[in-house]
């Protein structure tokens, strides 16, 4: 799945768009940036209420190329700039982490562990 299908899905806003036509199979929700860390994602998208350069640093060592900021979390310059040196498409959108998953998953996004 495509970056606008995801935004799209999600009602978000897309504040960096770093690859439009790259395909997206995968998903892993989590605010905890360790458990994260366990995972080597390609082709997934981080979904995440922690709005923190943590989070972008935490993609970067994962190979994640998205991340969604679920509940209206702003994303500051500093966060932007960091994803767009390491070509990390950013989604935020005021929706739920719980009905955003929910929403990846009925829309053919695997989870990265099953």
């Amino acid at each position: 799945m495509n970056l606008h299908k995801i935004n799209e899905l999600v009602k978000g806003t897309i504040l960096q768009e770093c690859n439009p036509v790259h395909s997206y199979t995968h998903s892993f929700a989590s605010d905890l940036m360790s458990d994260v860390l366990r995972f080597h994602m390609e082709n997934s998208i981080l979904v995440t209420g922690l709005c923190t350069v943590q989070a972008i640093r935490t993609a970067e060592m994962s190979n994640i190329s998205c991340i969604i900021f679920a509940r209206d979390k702003k994303v500051s310059a500093e966060m932007l700039e960091l994803a767009c040196e390491n070509h990390i498409s950013i989604i935020a959108t005021p929706t739920s982490l719980f009905e955003i998953v929910g929403l990846l998953y009925t829309n053919g996004i695997k989870p990265v562990y099953e």
